[in-house]
């Protein structure tokens, strides 16, 4: 990458990892005080990642000015590999559901489109 190109990047996935952070404690509390259902937190995790990925892509796109949807779904599928990378390695003796997999991918990558593309 670019040397202008880097920096925005990787600024726009900090931006994306801190709110993650900020979200997934919120989700957390309320998941303590609300005793919510399995389902309701499964929606609200993949909110989440839209959300996160939505601001990584828009802050990727108002730094880079140029392909701004494209930056935009580069941000969200780097989100994506550090998110799957980490959790391989932290489950390595569990097999991978590779359709739980794939829909993350499409809602990080739907999400990280969209945040460039309204930058």
């Amino acid at each position: 990458m670019e040397n202008g190109i880097a920096k925005p990047m990787l600024r726009s996935l900090l931006l994306s990892y801190v709110l993650s952070g900020i979200l997934l404690a919120a989700l957390a509390f309320a998941l303590y005080k609300l005793r919510l259902k399995e389902s309701q937190v499964n929606l609200l995790v993949f909110a989440i990642y839209f959300i996160t990925c939505l601001a990584g892509g828009f802050l990727a796109g108002k730094r880079i000015r140029q392909r701004r949807f494209f930056w935009g779904l580069l941000s969200g599928l780097f989100y994506f590999l550090v998110l799957f990378a980490v959790s391989w390695v932290m489950n390595l003796g569990s097999p991978i559901d590779m359709e739980r997999s794939v829909t993350v991918m499409g809602v990080c990558a739907l999400g990280g489109t969209l945040g460039g593309m309204f930058s």
